[in-house]
């Protein structure tokens, strides 16, 4: 009697706990004004208005004027040529090509750690 007395008060317990905590939490989200593209043989142009750039898919061509807190890709075979970007550059998959005119970002080129290949420069204007 006394182990259903206390495994009944524990799970009240773990059941509010739990509740208080995902109430609690806050939802992790993009920066609002981040750019998403995500597809195949895309081509755009787009404003990166101080926001990140972030593609997702294979063969897309984006050209990103103005400044990128940040850009990052995944897939394979896109090209992403930025005016600017000033935090980081992160690339998953493999084949990618990311240029960029200024700043001074962070690059993480995640394909190379496995053995991939990607491309990720800066170019003059």
């Amino acid at each position: 009697m006394g182990w259903r007395a206390s495994s009944g008060s524990l799970a009240v317990c773990v059941t509010v706990v739990s509740a208080s905590l995902v109430a609690g939490a806050p939802l992790a989200q993009a920066k609002n004004g981040d750019t998403h593209i995500t597809g195949q043989g895309t081509v755009q142009t787009v404003d990166c208005n101080d926001s990140t750039l972030i593609v997702v898919g294979t063969s897309n061509t984006i050209n990103a004027v103005g400044t990128c807190w940040a850009v990052t890709v995944q897939g394979s075979s896109n090209v992403i040529v930025a005016d600017d970007v000033v935090n980081d550059i992160t690339v998953f998959g493999f084949d990618q090509t990311v240029l960029y005119h200024g700043g001074d970002p962070a690059i993480l080129d995640r394909g190379r750690e496995l053995g991939l290949t990607n491309r990720i420069d800066r170019v003059s204007t």
